[in-house]
């Protein structure tokens, strides 16, 4: 005789619903949201990007290399994930989310705060060209072309730059950079006939997306009291 299968146990419902709560927030209420809530989502979320590109913006200004790097953007990134574990006990799915977002914003931040910085006080001088190297097809499988440069004078310069190198160029090509004033950022290459949408322009998606990730973080954390009454964080 065939041996029956015994069928797999159906989890509980409530089972089910504490994995919900605890994986996407609880979300206990019916029609929209508490307007206060998506209130302090959007504030959150505000406050957090706004901290983690501040923060890149000020370390290249005034030169701070820990802030500069991104090294403090991350520290807020942790600390927006924290508010949203501790303070508000949103979803845990959602938290992973908004701190990856926080992350790839922190890391975008720093070079978008460095070309702030030289479209706010740099200066553009020609240099000329010595070398290029990269492109498609090369050994070191570099897509980019970047070309070792010299000042006027011939002394060589210790950066090497890929805005206006292409694969025209040549050595002995003249190629403008951007310098900082105040040499607390690296210099660039300017592309030529190129229009900047400005310096801040690529961080739009992901500031949009951490603002947006908040805002769902804290408007599914609304849970309803012991006692029947609205209440964020409770039991």
């Amino acid at each position: 005789m065939r041996r029956r299968r015994r069928p797999l146990p159906v989890p509980e419902p409530h089972l089910m619903a504490h994995l919900r709560t605890t994986v996407w927030g609880p979300a206990e209420f019916v029609g929209l949201p508490p307007r206060r809530l998506a209130v302090e989502g959007l504030l959150a979320g505000c406050a957090g990007a706004g901290a983690i590109v501040g923060t890149s913006v000020a370390g290249a200004w005034y030169g701070v290399p820990g802030l500069a790097d991104g090294e403090g953007g991350l520290v807020c990134a942790a600390a927006l994930a924290l508010y949203l574990w501790g303070g508000v006990r949103a979803g845990q799915a959602l938290i992973g989310i908004v701190a990856v977002l926080g992350i790839c914003l922190a890391l975008q931040a720093p070079p978008a705060a460095a070309g702030l910085v030289l479209a706010e006080r740099g200066r553009v001088e020609s240099v000329v060209v010595t070398s290029v190297e990269g492109g498609p097809g090369t050994v070191s499988g570099r897509s980019r072309y970047l070309c070792s440069v010299a000042d006027r004078d011939g002394a060589p310069l210790k950066f090497r730059i890929w805005r206006g190198c292409g694969q025209t160029t040549r050595p002995g090509d003249a190629l403008a950079v951007v310098y900082d004033s105040k040499g607390r950022v690296l210099p660039r290459g300017v592309e030529p006939g190129g229009s900047d949408p400005g310096p801040l322009h690529g961080l739009g998606g992901w500031t949009a997306a951490l603002v947006a990730g908040c805002a769902v973080a804290v408007v599914r954390s609304y849970r309803l009291g012991a006692s029947g009454e609205d209440g964020v964080g409770g039991p």
